[in-house]
């Protein structure tokens, strides 16, 4: 896959919305410890904690703190 195929989905992925189990901004942010110390760990955050991921991929708010959240962690480890 390019990285001009990998933008495209990207971009189709966000226009069309998650197709997952949709979470709201307050829920995924009530989520997000959990799931930053399941991906972290090497674990599968998605089947533990399903549509955070979807949602982060279409909210940038919440992607700004997720990945805020993962850089501390990993800082901290």
């Amino acid at each position: 896959m390019t990285d001009e195929t990998r933008t495209q989905d990207g971009l189709i992925r966000g226009l069309l919305g998650p197709t997952d189990a949709e979470v709201g901004c307050d829920e995924c942010f009530e989520r997000l410890d959990r799931f930053v110390e399941l991906e972290i760990a090497g674990a599968e955050p998605d089947e533990t904690i399903p549509g955070v991921r979807a949602h982060l991929e279409g909210c940038p708010a919440c992607q700004e703190d997720y990945l805020s959240l993962r850089a501390l962690v990993e800082a901290d480890g």
